[in-house]
């Protein structure tokens, strides 16, 4: 893993040398496109690329960046320097651009982003068969700025194959907070010393997607968008809540725990075989699944079918920047990948199911991991609500959060002060 991504760090800076956006001598034009995502998209990735280059002739040189995280902060820097990316992934949300206003308003936006609506009129850009949904993502105060090109929910990956093998109950697809912790400790009773039933997704280092899931169905939203529904005690309930599965030996110790970042597949305990649930986006199950060769199944968070906190996330928007050297090249490439088949027969599922009727037949019915995220789908859309926003400067959040937690986890400060942390930690990104 290693070589490979110092492979791709000697790549980025040949092509940022070698291939600056723009026509080139000879009438070449050149895209450059900054994203990010485990070794199997990265290759996916780049066969859509070749395809795309045959067709017209246009270079889209490729940036890969190591995480999230890294590559908020890259495009952040570069476009303060004058020399950021044509392309700009942007997953989720425009919150990750550091942007407070998430929802409505163009705010901050305009000043990154350029509108696509005047390609969308000109033809440059087809948005004709994507999902309504998905438009309404990327725009802001009535102007596109995005396109999300897939669709994914927050689910539960469980080892099928491991919970056979030691004879433990398979979990139902929806269940209770009751029903779910008694199924915990039902599996850990079964698995063998040094597995654990759960990892620990109390916080990761780029995620803190169930703590948001656990804050909406306890009736008490992370972030509305202009405020917090938490109280201290609100969040040493969800402290206390990881401490008692700790303590009954379902999830793993701090120290297990740390070994594993559960930033993707590679990184992840579960696939590790040191666990035998996770948390992970639905659309994961594609890079997770060819990881093992145990058969994985995807299930609800604990409660989805009684509060519908579950939500609909679009995943990786495209976006171009608004000093885009190549506008018109970079929307051309933009309105290929959002539309043509072509793309989703290599990229399968690693974004989620696509937003064109067209992405989606490409798919088929004969890959088992699409028909696994269209069943879970099938089951947790009846149980999604409206998405509230990120917080406010969503990767200081994440990591703020992971490293408290990560604290409570070992014991260097209790849950109750871990809980006000977070208060202090949430009133400051808010301010």
């Amino acid at each position: 893993m290693k070589k490979i991504m110092l492979l791709l760090a000697v790549l980025v800076v040949t092509c940022t040398v070698v291939f600056a956006s723009g026509s080139q001598p000879g009438g070449v034009s050149v895209v450059r496109w900054s994203y990010w995502g485990a070794e199997s998209r990265l290759r996916a990735v780049q066969q859509a690329i070749d395809v795309f280059t045959e067709r017209t002739g246009i270079i889209v040189a490729g940036e890969p960046a190591p995480g999230t995280n890294e590559h908020f902060d890259k495009f952040r820097i570069q476009f303060a320097g004058g020399n950021a990316v044509d392309i700009v992934q942007a997953g989720g949300d425009f919150s990750n651009f550091g942007l407070q206003d998430q929802i409505v308003s163009a705010a901050g936006i305009e000043d990154l982003l350029l509108p696509l609506d005047d390609y969308v009129r000109n033809g440059t850009l087809d948005i004709s068969k994507v999902d309504t949904a998905a438009i309404q993502a990327g725009t802001r105060s009535g102007k596109l700025y995005a396109i999300p090109v897939a669709t994914n929910m927050p689910a539960l990956v469980y080892n099928k194959s491991l919970l056979e093998r030691v004879g433990a109950p398979l979990p139902k697809v929806s269940m209770s907070w009751a029903e779910f912790d008694a199924w915990l400790r039902q599996v850990q009773a079964r698995l063998p010393a040094g597995t654990y039933a759960m990892t620990d997704n109390s916080a990761t280092q780029t995620g803190s997607v169930f703590f948001g899931y656990w804050c909406g169905d306890n009736g008490t939203d992370m972030w509305d968008g202009t405020r917090t529904h938490l109280t201290a005690a609100d969040v040493q309930k969800y402290f206390d809540m990881w401490a008692g599965w700790r303590s009954a030996g379902v999830i793993p110790p701090a120290n297990v725990s740390a070994d594993y970042a559960e930033t993707n597949e590679s990184t992840a305990a579960i696939i590790a075989g040191r666990t035998a649930v996770a948390q992970i986006w639905s659309n994961g199950i594609t890079g997770y699944q060819n990881a093992t060769r145990d058969t994985l199944e995807l299930m609800e968070l604990p409660n989805a079918a009684v509060t519908s906190k579950l939500w609909g996330q679009m995943s990786q928007m495209m976006a171009i920047n608004k000093n885009s050297k190549n506008p018109q090249a970079a929307v051309q490439f933009l309105s290929y990948y959002t539309n043509d088949p072509v793309v989703w027969g290599f990229l399968g599922t690693s974004y989620g199911i696509p937003v064109t009727p067209a992405g989606r037949a490409a798919l088929g019915n004969s890959d088992a991991n699409v028909r696994k995220q269209v069943e879970y789908l099938d089951v947790a859309g009846k149980h999604a609500g409206p998405r509230n926003p990120n917080m406010p400067n969503d990767s200081e959040w994440n990591s703020g959060l992971h490293l408290i937690a990560q604290n409570v986890a070992y014991g260097r400060i209790n849950s109750a002060q871990g809980a006000q942390q977070v208060m202090e930690l949430i009133a400051r990104l808010t301010r």
